[in-house]
């Protein structure tokens, strides 16, 4: 399957958890498919309703990760995630997203110009884009 991504890209993780808060402008929604919640749940020793709601119409996710009273992830503290290993697509991906065309049956790479980390650091070369592409269909199988 062919995808197109953001040439001349650059981004470096600067850690500073936007990508896991609610911001003034936006309400971040962390999606997660059902898959990762058992693998979570697993790992954390946590019934799924401790740290995740059900959601409908966001296939394929299922699940809505839980917030803390101040709009950061459960699983955020101190600007790190606890859950680094674990963390969802949706947390891998950012500060990209991935969207089908349906009618061109292609998938395009978008970048959002809310992270900070965004034009900062080394260049992305399609290679880095593959792999989340291939980490994208392997966990949606």
């Amino acid at each position: 399957m062919a995808f197109t991504y953001p040439a001349d890209t650059c981004f470096e993780c600067v850690k500073c958890g936007i990508c896991c808060s609610d911001t003034k402008e936006k309400t971040r929604r962390i999606l997660l498919l059902e898959s990762e919640v058992k693998e979570i749940a697993k790992e954390k020793a946590l019934a799924a309703s401790d740290f995740c709601v059900e959601v409908q119409g966001k296939t394929p996710y299922a699940f809505e990760m839980r917030k803390q009273q101040d709009g950061k992830c459960i699983f955020l503290r101190n600007s790190q995630c606890t859950i680094y290993d674990l963390r969802p697509l949706i947390c891998r991906f950012y500060p990209f997203e991935l969207k089908f065309l349906e009618d061109q049956n292609h998938y395009l790479f978008n970048v959002t110009l809310e992270c900070p980390g965004v034009n900062l650091g080394k260049r992305l070369e399609e290679s880095d884009f593959n792999k989340l592409f291939l980490l994208a269909e392997k966990k949606l199988k």
